[in-house]
């Protein structure tokens, strides 16, 4: 089964109940011992697999190089950029008052 699928305690989960019949329940917790997991995972995969993954909060990495900042340095000489603003700021400051 997918990572995804795994619960490992960082993914909050809501409690429901279900009604089964009789039939289905021996049916489903059959299934799930077959699988060797619980029956509340088997129901969750069973849905899971009906609707499709839903959103999760996703691998961040994969957005890394996404982008192309045209060459931009402020990574590297921000500090030099916000000294410059801050004494163009002032410097409007001195002239004006």
């Amino acid at each position: 089964m997918a990572a995804a699928r795994r619960y490992d305690g960082a993914i909050m989960m809501a409690r429901t109940q279900i009604s089964l019949d009789a039939e289905l329940l021996r049916r489903a917790k059959a299934k799930a011992g077959d699988l060797g997991i619980s029956l509340a995972e088997y129901v969750r995969r069973v849905v899971e697999d009906d609707l499709g993954p839903g959103r999760s909060g996703g691998d961040a990495s994969a957005i890394f190089g996404l982008f192309d900042s045209g060459g931009s340095d402020v990574s590297t000489q921000k500090d030099a950029y916000v000294g410059e603003a801050l004494a163009a700021e002032h410097r409007r400051t001195v002239d004006s008052g």
